[in-house]
């Protein structure tokens, strides 16, 4: 298993080193001048020219590379050109709350998912399998903007139920639960869809199986079998596609937490674009990414734990 776990990682290394080299090619090609931002609309050509000599965009383009990968070794991700702080302070004040998001959005979007999955599979082709299916589907085909701002205006602004703006606290106070329900509800409703129809298909699939016909057989309770025998097996694709879509989360949460104006790392990147801030833009890209790559790796040991055979 540590071998597995080890080759997965040196994987993730040149995969990491490309989206380092993408992220920072696509910052050279965007026409703003950073130099220029951060000396202001009034500033003289010299003091434009001093900016960029004290930022080295004066050096050639792969020495600039060469040292921004050499500053993010040492733990240096650069600093704000707007506020002037530190990036890794922002991101480390954005990153708990992007964290809590998910959590909340994957602690009932996954259990509901595999449930309806499962329930589907067990009574194929009746009525309850076209109603799971059919909604499914809607949740698949529904976009994320869509359903926040629908729940924003029916359940926070016509009903008054819930807060629909920003954080009020940490997840574990009564205040910050409330403001994280409408977010997590969106970011996670578009996550029980795919889950679910990907469950039915392995669970049906796995209740044709012999040795679930064997443990009927045997006379095992129906729950048991279907739990221990044909879920279990059908894990397997579940959890690829369920750690995909996690992955795919992270840009859900760009448009969840500016819709709900959460103070998480999608809205400070998508602030940072907006405001040509290049080195946090860059820093929230590494983030998002080691995140999608660590999510991918979490995956891959899933699958040795679930099956041995990958492990081969």
């Amino acid at each position: 298993m540590m071998r597995h776990a080890l080759q997965r990682m040196l994987l993730a290394v040149p995969v990491l080193f490309g989206v380092l080299l993408i992220g920072f090619l696509l910052m050279q090609v965007v026409p703003t001048d950073p130099a220029t931002v951060r000396a202001g609309p009034q500033a003289t050509q010299e003091v434009v020219a001093a900016i960029r000599a004290e930022l080295g965009l004066d050096e050639p383009i792969w020495k600039q590379f060469g040292l921004y990968v050499w500053r993010l070794l040492q733990g240096d991700l650069g600093v704000s050109i707007i506020n002037n702080v530190p990036v890794s302070q922002e991101l480390g004040n954005t990153i708990g709350p992007t964290l809590e998001l998910m959590l909340a959005a994957l602690v009932w979007s996954i259990p509901l998912g595999i449930a309806l999955g499962t329930v589907a599979a067990y009574f194929r082709g009746s009525f309850l399998d076209r109603v799971v299916m059919a909604v499914s589907v809607a949740g698949v085909s529904v976009p994320v903007f869509f359903l926040g701002l629908l729940l924003i205006w029916l359940v926070g602004f016509q009903w008054q139920l819930l807060p629909f703006t920003g954080r009020a606290g940490p997840l574990w106070t009564m205040d910050g639960l409330k403001a994280i329900i409408l977010p997590a509800i969106t970011l996670g409703g578009v996550f029980v869809g795919p889950v679910a129809r990907m469950t039915r298909t392995a669970v049906v699939d796995a209740l044709q199986a012999e040795h679930v016909r064997t443990a009927r057989a045997k006379g095992l309770a129906e729950g048991a079998v279907v739990r221990r025998h044909a879920l279990r097996n059908a894990l397997i694709p579940v959890v690829t596609l369920i750690g995909l879509q996690i992955g795919f989360l992270l840009g859900g949460a760009v448009v969840t937490e500016t819709i709900f104006s959460w103070p998480g790392v999608g809205r400070l990147a998508v602030g940072a674009i907006l405001s040509s801030d290049f080195p946090m833009a860059q820093g929230t890209i590494i983030v998002l990414s080691a995140g999608f790559i660590i999510i991918n790796l979490v995956v891959d040991l899933l699958y040795g734990a679930l099956d041995p055979r990958v492990r081969a």
